[in-house]
């Protein structure tokens, strides 16, 4: 799977789609109000979180969307979501977090056998991104239920992100953010 899994870029998973109220627990409609530091999206991110009995850990900012992790209450990844920077809207975000998290996406209910380790999955990422020629390397894996997400370098410096499915191994490069721009750690 990569960048064309959901028609690249935003794909077929979009606001229109997710406001129509059947994605229930998924979405958090937007407040009208421009999103535009990471105190802000962390705000609209905890909204959401707070829907779920989650947790805020990680914002980041890239010129397209902020993108948070959710943690559980005893800190351990739970799922990923957007937050859009023209409304405020925040939902899980598309590919991975939608179509692998075996406790908050998709397949929500369903369990999968995790297979492939966080070292393993590393060396996927690498392998991955080796066999696109590029110059980028791969971080540490962050472990959410039937994936691992990890962040791609350029120098040491993150550029994006892509996730490897615990269960199969499979990619999914995370095409829809655009370029990086801040992070912030809680």
């Amino acid at each position: 799977m990569g960048s064309g899994m959901m028609g690249g870029g935003s794909g077929s998973w979009g606001p229109g789609m997710m406001s129509s109220g059947y994605m229930g627990n998924w979405w958090l409609a937007g407040n009208g109000t421009r999103v535009q530091t990471l105190a802000q999206a962390r705000q609209r991110a905890t909204a959401f979180a707070d829907r779920l009995g989650l947790k805020v850990g990680e914002i980041m900012q890239f010129s397209r969307n902020f993108y948070a992790e959710l943690q559980t209450t005893d800190g351990h990844g739970a799922t990923e979501v957007l937050v859009n920077p023209t409304d405020g809207a925040a939902q899980i975000e598309y590919g991975p977090a939608m179509m692998w998290n075996t406790d908050y996406g998709m397949p929500y209910g369903t369990s999968s056998q995790t297979r492939i380790s966080a070292g393993q999955a590393k060396n996927i990422a690498l392998k991955w991104l080796r066999a696109r020629d590029t110059a980028l390397t791969s971080g540490d894996p962050e472990s959410y239920p039937g994936y691992y997400t990890l962040h791609t370098l350029r120098d040491g410096k993150i550029t994006g992100m892509l996730s490897v499915n615990s269960s199969t191994g499979q990619v999914w490069d995370h095409t829809w953010h655009g370029t990086y721009i801040a992070t912030s750690r809680r």
